[in-house]
């Protein structure tokens, strides 16, 4: 599911208002956190990530690593901030533009 520029703008939009409701701390992506995030995805489909890195690269590559053991996409990335969107199975509450 790879999402195009105008989906990424419109889910940064719906995510603009939310708080960060995971945090990868120095430790980096960890089980726990994966789990966390999967967690979360499954309540919210879209969330805010905190990554407390302070290289933007290392950043990035920790954002991606976290989609994708919790079976995400990147949204977008603001400074320390990473939106991950995962769509639901049964009944999802975003409806992404084509």
């Amino acid at each position: 599911m790879a999402l195009t520029a105008k989906q990424r703008q419109f889910l940064k939009g719906l995510a603009h208002p939310l708080a960060p409701v995971v945090r990868v701390g120095k430790g980096g992506v960890s089980d726990s956190v994966v789990g966390e995030t999967k967690k979360s995805l499954l309540a919210h489909e879209l969330i805010k990530v905190r990554i407390e890195v302070d290289d933007s690269a290392e950043r990035t590559a920790l954002a991606e690593r976290l989609a994708a053991a919790s079976d995400a996409e990147v949204a977008g990335t603001v400074g320390k901030v990473a939106i991950l969107y995962r769509p639901r199975d049964e009944k999802p509450t975003i409806k992404l533009p084509a």
